[in-house]
């Protein structure tokens, strides 16, 4: 689209205040004339063409708000964010209770990543004209990008109330209420959104998303494809959907997703992660490791961004905001990265190479301390090499993190028994008791 959501409201704006006509007459020396052709250039997308006329019409009448206010707009649209500020700035100087001057100028701080200027502008705005919709949808993003996010639910409450059909305003809120982790009122928002403007990739990969997180990943497969049927190579929904099917064990339907996000996304370390956790499941083991490889190299590097310390340019500003993006947010996340770490070991245990799988197990549980399952499957490569002491360690750490772990009752029994310890049947006992009834088997055989 030409016009962003944020320039098509000020465009909205700028009609009622301009008067627009549908003459398409050549341009006289008439202030108005020149205020209407400047308004049909704009509607046409022809934004530099507008600003002359706009300009033109300046010259004409150099105290009238709305003409500085127009071409503010128009320069808006061509991305001359600090131009615009500067006509919304002249608007306001002439008329300082023009709430649209306000609004204007608070979209293009926004623009400019400066949303606590914006909020300036936008409350404002609002004190003087309460009832425009478009400004507490506009306060309600910059709230969002400021993390205040109960704020921003506030504002779309108050902009939906205002204009009920609004889709964008759904799908907003919709977003809002997934970081308050409301994912039940984000799916309903996300839901309305589609019924009334069907065709947006987004609103379907966000209910999908909301789906996802309350469980439902076969309904969450089904919103990833209407996106895809859209917007057929959105990487991070080809990632989300992927994701998804490894969760309903369609291991087969995930690496084609993962393979596909990959092609479009080549420096995307969840899904060589995904893809390789997929590869894993299909036996492809050694394929596997090599993608669990690429996963923590490229988690490394985006690490090393959000940790940089050096004089701060505007490529390492890009490169830092990258960094700790939605996509690659697992170089930050080191839960995420020791699950990495983890399967890099399984796949490494598989194939025999047990002091590599170890080793991988080590970074795991440095990396995050309370992993469990991590102490567990390292007491078991241990066992199988004949350290079963340190595998009674490893089991009985992951006991102290998960006290309900019938597995590592099970396994740290059998070492136990092994090793003549009368305690090892209290384990075994304790495992049946938890759920893991082959447990019975071995106490009938060898603890009676």
């Amino acid at each position: 689209m030409k016009k962003s959501f944020y320039s098509a409201l000020l465009f909205i704006s700028l009609l009622s205040f301009t008067g627009y006509s549908q003459q398409t007459t050549a341009p006289t020396q008439t202030f108005q004339e020149l205020m209407d052709l400047g308004v049909v250039q704009s509607r046409q997308g022809n934004y530099p063409l507008a600003q002359n006329y706009f300009t033109q019409a300046i010259q004409l009448q150099p105290d009238n708000a709305v003409a500085y206010y127009s071409r503010g707009v128009t320069k808006s649209n061509l991305k001359d964010n600090r131009g615009a500020i500067n006509d919304f700035d002249k608007a306001i100087e002439l008329n300082p209770r023009y709430s649209d001057a306000y609004i204007g100028r608070g979209t293009s701080k926004a623009r400019q990543e400066d949303h606590k200027g914006a909020l300036q502008d936008y409350n404002r705005g609002i004190d003087l004209n309460p009832v425009d919709a478009n400004a507490y949808f506009s306060r309600g993003y910059s709230k969002s990008k400021l993390e205040n996010y109960k704020g921003a639910l506030s504002d779309y409450n108050k902009s939906l109330d205002l204009t009920p059909d609004n889709a964008l305003g759904y799908a907003a809120r919709g977003v809002v209420k997934q970081k308050l982790e409301d994912f039940k009122g984000s799916l309903e928002d996300f839901s309305k959104a589609i019924e009334l403007s069907p065709k947006r990739p987004s609103s379907y990969s966000g209910r999908a998303y909301s789906k996802m997180k309350m469980g439902d990943y076969k309904g969450a497969v089904a919103d990833y494809g209407k996106a895809l049927e859209i917007s057929p190579e959105d990487a991070e929904s080809l990632y989300y959907r992927g994701y998804c099917k490894s969760q309903t064990e369609d291991f087969a339907g995930a690496q084609i997703d993962f393979d596909r996000a990959l092609s479009q996304d080549p420096e995307n370390a969840p899904a060589y992660y995904g893809r390789g956790f997929a590869k894993n499941k299909l036996g492809r083991t050694k394929e596997a490791i090599d993608d669990f490889n690429k996963a923590i190299a490229i988690g490394n590097i985006e690490a090393k961004k959000v940790l940089y310390t050096g004089p701060i340019t505007k490529q390492v500003l890009d490169e830092l905001r990258s960094g700790v993006s939605e996509r690659l947010k697992m170089a930050e996340m080191t839960s995420e990265r020791s699950e990495v770490y983890y399967n890099r070991g399984l796949s490494k245990a598989k194939i025999g190479d047990t002091r590599a799988a170890i080793e991988d197990y080590n970074k795991a549980i440095a990396l995050n301390p309370t992993f469990a399952e991590a102490y567990f499957t390292r007491g078991m490569v241990k066992s199988q090499i004949g350290d079963q002491r340190g595998a009674i360690q490893d089991c009985t750490n992951a006991l102290k993190l998960n006290p309900k772990y019938a597995e590592a009752y099970y396994v740290r029994g059998i070492i136990r028994h092994a090793l003549g310890d009368t305690d090892g049947c209290n384990d075994l006992s304790k495992a049946g008791e938890l759920g893991y009834t082959a447990a019975y088997a071995v106490i009938r055989d060898y603890c009676n």
